[in-house]
This record gives C-alpha cells, sequence and structure tokens, in this order.
C-alpha cells in the first residue's frame, strides 16, 4: 500500500526540524534539509511499523483487516 505523508519542516538557526502532520511523536531534526527528510522517513516508517505490530498484538487471535480509504 503506497501512503503519502505530509512533512511539515523549517530551518531553525543551523538546524532543520520537522514533523509528519499525520503522525503524532513522528519528529526530528537534522543538520541539512536532506538529512532531516530522511531522518522523517525513517522514523514514520518505524513509527508505521511499531503501531502495527502493537495493534495486531493487542486484537489478539481472531481479527480482520480491512483498508480505510479516506
Amino acid at each position: 500500500m503506497n501512503q503519502t505523508y505530509t512533512a511539515v519542516i523549517k530551518q531553525d538557526a543551523d538546524w532543520w526540524i520537522g514533523w509528519i502532520e499525520e503522525v503524532p511523536g513522528v519528529n526530528c531534526q537534522e543538520s541539512s534539509r536532506e538529512a532531516l527528510l530522511r531522518s522523517l522517513r525513517e522514523t514514520l516508517i518505524e513509527a508505521i511499523d511499531f503501531n502495527r505490530a502493537e495493534a495486531l498484538d493487542a486484537a489478539g487471535k481472531r481479527f480482520e483487516e480491512l483498508p480505510i480509504a479516506l
């Protein structure tokens, strides 16, 4: 499934800082714009993987997975 997320980024003095709008807690700080975008992508992937594993663990044994389109 190919999904798109929105990065909000800005330069603050010598640092670039950014957040992913749709996922609370995904934020990073790096010394360059390119490094920030890489870090945001990696952190977003880790957060989604963690949330997926946590949801499946909480669901137990008998569950359904259904796509929800917005």
